[in-house]
């Protein structure tokens, strides 16, 4: 599978979040844009919403935000409008990152983004965790024939399977589900990233993971267990300030990130038992069996004139046992490499 620029089955596709990371200001958004191509991020992703295609402008208790999170007492409105990106924006930020070769799209929050996002010819869409329920939204995306990345944050595994299959229903199969824990910032016990092996089991798709923790350590961690995209909020400067800040990395964390990413994919390599010429090469300092007496034709071979030892270029040890009791066919010094030339078989 292919997200924009990168093939997923050879390379990890990593995903700089703007989000609210732009404070209101184009100028910032593009700034925070070039930095996350400069830490090394495949694509920058925008959040395509308005305060009014999320919610409504009301100060009920059902709409105030509570519960220990980083916005707490404000209105889901208030919230929104201060963290949307503005959508005359879109246009010029897609020019933009596309002219330093970074891959970009946006989620949708509603079936006008999405009419919106079309003209922009967007690689991707992507469902955030807590759009997952709207199975309209998820179709009517889906149908634009587009790979679709979905986060799975706050879904049961069922609401997780109808996603993939309204998707499937619309004759696309270019999913990836994204572990996510939406916690803002998510505590490490929180993670469960053995979960990502398990989604592509059980739903047969690729997996990523869209990571809230602090750090870099669980985006590492989850590459290693087989997800091959990564999602990482990002910002130029945490002391700007804004909604998404105390869970985003800056550029020299992203970056180090990014390092750390494509070091583990090296480390991850294949599955490998060639023997290569390294390994052949270092063969010679394993054991093999060696003359360790100097020996007579006619005697035999007993644990005392033959041993395993290093280096590695006599008969292989497995022969040591099968070899006890003959007899040598010629006069060998100690030191001898053991051949089967040694050897009297008669």
């Amino acid at each position: 599978m292919k997200l924009g620029s990168v093939n997923l089955n050879t390379k990890v596709y990593i995903i700089a979040e703007l989000s609210a990371n732009h404070n209101g200001s184009l100028e910032l958004a593009k700034k925070t844009i070039q930095a996350a191509k400069e830490a090394g991020a495949d694509a920058i992703k925008l959040q395509t919403y308005t305060a009014d295609t999320l919610t409504i402008d009301c100060k009920k208790e059902d709409f105030i935000i509570e519960g220990g999170t980083l916005w707490d007492g404000k209105s889901l409105y208030e919230l929104y409008r201060q963290a949307y990106t503005p959508w005359e924006w879109h246009e010029e930020l897609f020019t933009y990152a596309r002219s330093m070769g970074l891959d970009i799209f946006s989620s949708p929050f509603d079936k006008t983004a999405v009419d919106f996002l079309e003209r922009l010819d967007p690689p991707a869409y992507k469902i955030a965790s807590f759009e997952i329920t709207d199975y309209e939204l998820i179709r009517y995306t889906a149908s634009k024939g587009r790979p679709m990345i979905i986060s799975t944050g706050i879904a049961t595994i069922q609401e997780i399977q109808d996603a993939v299959d309204i998707c499937r229903s619309e004759r696309n199969e270019e999913i990836v589900l994204l572990k996510c824990t939406s916690a803002y910032p998510a505590p490490l016990e929180e993670a469960n990233l053995r979960t990502i092996p398990n989604m592509r089991e059980t739903f047969d798709t690729m997996v990523g993971f869209s990571d809230h923790t602090a750090g870099i350590v669980a985006p590492v961690a989850a590459v290693s267990l087989g997800a091959r995209v990564i999602e990482k909020h990002f910002i130029l400067d945490r002391s700007i300030g804004g909604p998404d800040a105390d869970f985003s990395l800056d550029k020299t964390e992203f970056a180090q990130m990014v390092q750390a990413v494509r070091d583990t994919e090296k480390l991850l390599g294949r599955v490998d038992y060639s023997m290569t010429e390294k390994k052949r090469a270092s063969r010679r300092f394993s054991r093999s069996l060696y003359v360790t007496e100097n020996v007579k034709k006619g005697e035999r071979i007993t644990e005392q004139n033959l041993r395993s030892i290093r280096p590695g270029y006599g008969l292989h040890p497995k022969y040591f046992s099968r070899l006890l009791g003959k007899v040598f066919s010629r006069d060998c010094e100690a030191g001898t490499r053991m051949d089967w030339n040694c050897i009297d078989e008669t």
